[in-house]
């Protein structure tokens, strides 16, 4: 089978961008001379295009970067603009919206569930605080609080809280052994 039959495929080589013109002429086609200086012509051409191109480019590349300059705008600020865009242009993305939507959404989820928790435990301290068993425990620690009182002759008000009940116990305990320990010294 021969190159360029109807219907097979071709196996010539396809070039590379960049790759010389010249090295992928296979050199088995014979070229006129004619036809070698028409490919010389064209080949010189389009690199002088590609040598003004690159001229133009780097002039239009200088012209920009004045008037840069003069407005003022450094490469900061236009990397700021570049990161500010860029986050726009995510931000308007469906995946972020929707990321943003479901963590938005779980986040009013565990609110409402950390106040569902927190209204239960409030419940549960109302319903252990006007428990008969906590009432027994109050009213003793008030009988207490006012026996200790009297014994110390204090005026303290009634009502007070639970630690002013210990403080008041524990100077009552020291105030009851004082006499006991002078009579212990003064004896035989």
């Amino acid at each position: 089978m021969e190159r360029g039959e109807p219907g097979l495929l071709r196996t010539d080589p396809v070039p590379e961008a960049g790759e010389d013109a010249a090295a992928t002429i296979d050199t088995t086609e014979t070229l006129s001379q004619e036809e070698q200086e028409e490919l010389r012509r064209e080949l010189a051409k389009v690199e002088e295009e590609i040598q003004t191109l690159s001229q133009v480019l780097a002039a239009k590349e200088k012209h920009v970067a004045e008037i840069k300059r003069k407005l003022g705008i450094s490469s900061l600020q236009e990397f700021k603009q570049n990161i500010a865009k860029g986050w726009q242009d995510v931000t308007e993305t469906p995946a972020y919206k929707k990321t943003s939507e479901t963590l938005s959404q779980a986040g009013q989820k565990a609110s409402a569930a950390f106040a569902s928790v927190g209204s239960v435990i409030t419940k549960k301290l109302e319903d252990v605080k006007n428990s008969p068993t906590f009432k027994s425990f109050e009213e003793k620690v008030e009988n207490l609080k006012a026996s200790r009182e009297s014994k110390v002759g204090g005026t303290k008000p009634a009502g007070g809280d639970f630690g002013d009940v210990l403080n008041s116990t524990a100077n009552a305990s020291a105030t009851a052994t004082e006499p006991h320990l002078e009579q212990t010294q003064e004896g035989p």
